[in-house]
């Protein structure tokens, strides 16, 4: 499998760090990415219309676009069944978690983007403290799944620390450890794991 890539993407750590996890990581094969919030990857965009990373080719040209899919191909390559759960009451513990755990990453990414990227004259202060917002409930949410997230390895428990990567990695001044120690204390050893330590972005 061909991967673009991009070292700081939260996105594609998911990716590696579920290859990493599910024994994978040598099948990939990483290939660069120019892909910007602003600007289409045009290479990409060949094979991907959105241009952007995660975008996986697999060995027979099938294309897959976003994490949550390339992490779905790479758990049924392995063969776990636990890191994402056939439909049932598991896997919908495991999707549940995801989309708390992705949708903080995604309110995050919004927020740097913001104060990061966008032109100081054109940014929104109400934005900001919207997603700013976003993701101290997410990590709220997090907080009280923390006997969850020290469970088995899942597709929720990875993203939930590329999450909390993105926030150290960006938001270092956010203090999110103070209303959330069970969840700094799972991902201070959770962060030191093969799957997070390998794929730490800086």
């Amino acid at each position: 499998m061909k991967l673009y890539h991009s070292a700081a993407s939260p996105y594609v750590r998911k990716v590696t760090a579920s290859a990493c996890h599910l024994g994978v990581s040598g099948r990939i094969t990483l290939l660069p990415s120019a892909a910007s919030p602003v600007a289409r990857d045009l290479t990409i965009g060949a094979s991907n219309p959105l241009g952007k990373v995660p975008t996986a080719i697999l060995d027979d040209g099938t294309v897959l676009a976003d994490s949550r899919t390339i992490c779905e191909w790479l758990a049924a390559e392995a063969g776990d069944a636990e890191f994402l759960p056939s439909p049932g009451p598991a896997r919908w513990r495991v999707l549940r978690l995801h989309a708390i755990a992705d949708g903080l990453l995604d309110a995050a990414l919004l927020a740097r983007y913001e104060t990061a990227i966008r032109p100081e004259r054109l940014r929104w202060d109400a934005w900001l403290v919207g997603q700013m917002g976003k993701i101290d409930a997410a990590v709220a949410a997090l907080e009280a799944a923390a006997d969850e997230l020290a469970g088995p390895v899942t597709l929720g428990t990875i993203t939930a620390g590329c999450a909390l990567g993105y926030l150290d990695f960006r938001f270092a001044a956010h203090d999110w450890r103070a209303a959330a120690p069970r969840l700094a204390a799972w991902w201070a050893d959770f962060a030191r794991t093969p799957p997070m330590a390998t794929t730490a972005p800086g």
